[in-house]
């Protein structure tokens, strides 16, 4: 167990390199499973989500070694099993989509339900619809699912729902099949945007049309690639909020300023300053911090997204107003600000989507948990803020998706430090 112990009042300055996305690393190990040769993904973060995706992969037979800091060699030719170990599936929600390249080498996939973080309701049911609709046959036994791909059927898919998951899987699969698929209503994040420009390195041919339709002319032979993990825009958002809750200046390097179109028009409402440096660097300026709107709420891409409503909540309470923020996804995400309240935060729990905040309000320091990713990052971010010295445990939650953050954040002068337990 690692705990942080965090002196708030601090100032962030200087310039901070976002690692790559956590979400898309992810989705990319699981693609390099389609090649007939291996893939090096270079941008890699070092977090460990990644570390158990990786383990997942070795288990099935496939090779996987770091050849640098950031970079990861996958070999997909020695694969010999379809079936993902359960305990290691439990660790991580992105152990779903492994299913779609066991399906198109093996024809065949058994699943252990995924894990992940406890935000709410996370149901598979959009999946399996898309799933079906490609042929698979779905069988549920002694708590797994079996699924096998007999029939591998022409389709253009209408998704129930724009899910990120399903999209991923739905390119994986249209990928390796030798004629035209049509998937509408999907899901457009960075993140999907980026798989399909890797898919489309392998060997798929993969054309945006319209909104979200993708067009993919998939093949049964893909060959493996060498490609760099998009830089991550949560984090990004993450790095500026703290920056301007501390009354810092940080910039922001490897910034891509397509991917945070409505997080700027977001933070740009409640006060924070900022101006572009170049074409790839942001940097954050000292701010009042206000509240201009009084609602603020999650929706898919180009939405806000909802893995930065906690970071967002934290910033709330140390801008002048009173705002409404509303995640309509995950019922469990809000849960964390029970933190906050107790450090001195006026919110009020409207239900399990929506709290109201009143600002600006001085935080205390007080013994911290993290309970999800989001939720650790977010009590980091409170701490920072703090009269007095904080104590976070439960780090290692943390750990899962931000590479290094302890070092990255001294680097740009908090005061934080390490105890191993």
């Amino acid at each position: 167990m690692r705990k942080f112990f965090v002196t708030g009042g601090s100032p962030l300055k200087g310039i901070v390199k976002l690692a790559g996305n956590k979400n898309s690393a992810l989705k990319l190990i699981a693609a390099a499973l389609l090649g007939d040769t291996p893939s090096v993904l270079t941008n890699v973060p070092r977090i460990r989500d990644v570390d158990v995706m990786i383990k997942l992969v070795e288990n099935l037979g496939g090779k996987v070694s770091w050849v640098g800091k950031n970079s990861l060699k996958i070999d997909p030719t020695t694969l010999s099993t379809h079936i993902l170990d359960p305990e290691l599936s439990v660790r991580i929600r992105a152990s779903v989509v492994l299913a779609a390249p066991l399906l198109a080498r093996f024809g065949k996939a058994v699943l252990t339900p995924p894990g992940g973080d406890q935000i709410g309701e996370r149901l598979l049911d959009t999946h399996f619809v898309m799933l079906r609709n490609f042929g698979v046959e779905i069988d549920r036994k002694n708590g797994k699912y079996h699924l096998n791909w007999k029939k591998r059927q022409k389709q253009n898919l209408f998704l129930e729902e724009s899910s990120v998951t399903a999209t991923e899987m739905g390119l994986m699969l249209a990928s390796s099949l030798p004629f035209k698929t049509q998937l509408d209503d999907a899901a457009g994040e960075p993140h999907i945007i980026d798989l399909a420009q890797f898919l489309g390195k392998m060997g798929s041919k993969i054309q945006v049309e319209g909104g979200y339709k993708f067009s993919v002319s998939g093949s049964k032979k893909l060959k493996g690639a060498t490609h760099k993990v998009v830089p991550d825009h949560i984090e990004g958002g993450t790095f500026i909020i703290a920056s301007a809750i501390t009354g810092g200046s940080v910039v922001v390097d490897d910034f891509v300023p397509e991917h945070y179109q409505m997080i700027l028009h977001y933070l740009k409402n409640m006060g924070v300053s900022f101006k572009l440096v170049g074409k790839n660097k942001l940097r954050v300026l000292p701010s009042k911090l206000t509240a201009y709107k009084t609602k603020f709420q999650t929706r898919p891409w180009p939405g806000f997204p909802t893995d930065l409503m906690s970071p967002f909540i934290v910033l709330a309470t140390q801008s002048e107003g009173t705002t409404l923020c509303h995640d309509w996804m995950y019922e469990w995400r809000m849960f964390f600000v029970d933190d906050l309240i107790s450090m001195g935060a006026k919110i009020f729990i409207a239900d399990p989507h929506r709290v109201i905040i009143s600002g600006a309000t001085p935080l205390s320091a007080d013994i911290l948990f993290c309970k999800d990713i989001r939720a650790g990052i977010s009590v980091i971010l409170a701490a920072l803020v703090a009269n007095g010295q904080s104590v976070i445990d439960n780090i290692e939650m943390v750990d899962r998706g931000y590479e290094d953050i302890e070092g990255r954040l001294i680097s740009l002068g908090a005061k934080i430090k390490k105890v191993e337990e």
